[in-house]
This record gives structure tokens, sequence and C-alpha cells, in this order.
């Protein structure tokens, strides 16, 4: 079955100006990711990633090419699409409820009532019973989580989500990665996810792109084609660990040339 994309994007390209120096962060990058569909971004650090998520959130303009939502080309995409950062970015003086309800506020919508659609998520988010708390008081995955809640009750219907899991440690991160694909499910937006983790990217999503070393290019684009829905079980078969062997050879390759590319461009500085 088609689907229509939900996010385009064509020929970006985008620099940054760095001690009197241009340096190229992002050439010609295409992407698309469908309604309903979960897409990875994977690359070595440095490769532009996250300035790309950047510019499909309005967040940056690139300095040449094309965004589109919706097959429509979008030159104002601010708040069009819901962003979690990598940080979870709680405000340390408002509780887990009036942290998630940020952005209903923003766009006018009276507290008691803003408060009352968290509420009807709390428990699906695992918060029940921590409403009241402030972000001081929680683990790591349920900030995770309330900024989660956050980003969608802004009630968006794609999600663009930057190493969400990345400051975890292994255990929550994997409690982590599982609960999300449920929300995924019931939700059925739109995610694009940026991350580091094959394993993650793998397990996640439908397709998965791979940036190049600096400027970040697409070097290759490898379908997902793993049966749904998905637990931790699917990393130990045989053709996940095919894919994952594949994805982390292209990946490593592309983090040897970003060293060796660092390392020319600070001897000439």
């Amino acid at each position: 079955m088609n689907r229509r994309i939900k996010i385009g994007a064509s020929g970006i390209r985008k620099a940054f100006h760095v001690g009197g120096r241009r340096v190229p962060v992002l050439e010609g990058v295409d992407f698309h990711a469908s309604e309903g569909e979960f897409v990875a971004i994977v690359g070595p650090s440095g490769c532009g990633k996250s300035t790309f998520l950047n510019i499909l959130a309005g967040l940056e303009e690139p300095d040449a090419g094309e965004i589109e939502l919706d097959g429509v080309s979008a030159q104002r995409r601010l708040g069009l699409v819901g962003y979690m950062q990598q940080k979870d970015l709680l405000l340390p003086w408002r509780t887990v409820l009036d942290n998630a309800i940020l952005a209903l506020e923003v766009r006018g919508t009276p507290r008691a009532e803003a408060r009352r659609r968290a509420l009807e998520l709390t428990e699906t988010f695992g918060l029940k019973g921590f409403e009241r708390q402030y972000p001081a008081l929680l683990s790591g995955g349920m900030r995770q989580r309330a900024a989660f809640l956050r980003t969608v009750l802004a009630e968006r219907e794609a999600i663009l989500l930057d190493e969400p899991f990345g400051a975890l440690d292994a255990l929550t991160r994997a409690q982590m990665q599982e609960w999300l694909l449920e929300r995924w499910r019931a939700l059925g937006v739109t995610i694009v996810l940026v991350t580091h983790d094959v394993e993650e990217a793998l397990l996640l999503s439908d397709r998965v792109y791979l940036f190049t070393a600096r400027p970040g290019r697409v070097k290759l684009v490898q379908e997902v084609a793993l049966p749904r829905p998905r637990s931790r079980d699917l990393v130990t078969t045989e053709a996940f660990v095919k894919l994952k062997i594949s994805l982390l050879g292209s990946l490593l390759e592309e983090s040897a040339r970003m060293a060796t590319d660092t390392v020319v461009w600070e001897a000439a500085r």
C-alpha cells in the first residue's frame, strides 16, 4: 500500500562559518518519511544529523534545497512538527504535569483543560502517581517519558526525536525502546529518529538512512523488512544480525573517515 509522504527533503545543503572558514555540514541530502512510518537516521558524530532535524523542524534554514510537509513546500515549518531534542529540557520549577502541558498552554488552551488532557495520558506514559513531582526527583527514563508526553500533547502528526535515549543506561534504554514502539503503534504518527545506535535504529524503524562523514550525504538507505510488532527478542535473529553487521560496517567506515578528516582540518587551521 502506497502511503503519502509526510516529510520530504530534497537537495538539502547547509554550511556554518567556523573560525573564519566555511564548513559544509550537509551536502545534497534527499530524504522522505511517509505517513505513519518510523524512519531512523544514523551516521558518525558531527555528520549533520541534528542539524538536519533542526532544518526539518524549522529551527534552522538550509542554504539550498526544499522541505515539504504533506507534499507541500514548507518554508515556514516551526511548530508544524513535534520535536524532542537530546536533553529532556524539562523546566525544573514545574511539575511533571505542568511540564507536559507547555505546548498546549502556548497554543492558548486553558490550564484546567490542558491538565485534564494530560492526566488522561499519564498512566499510558508510565507517569501515574508522579504528576505532582518535580523533574529532579524522577529517573532518567521517567524524565524522557515526561518529555515525550509533552511532545505528543503538541498534537502533531509527525514527531522528530534526536537521540532521546542516548543518556540512559543500557537496561533503561532497552525498556524505553520497547515502550516507544508501543506508543508509536498506538499513536499512528510519523516518527523520524536520529541515533548513533545501529541496533536501536533497526529495532524501531521501517527504514534507516546512513549519513556519510561531514559533509553529510546519504550513503545508503536500508529498508528494514522485519515483521511487526517487534520486541527485543528480534535482535538475536539471523535476519536482524545480518542487517546489523552490514549497516554497522558502513557506519564504521564513515566514522573512520570522519576521524581522519577532522585531524586534517585541525592541522590546516
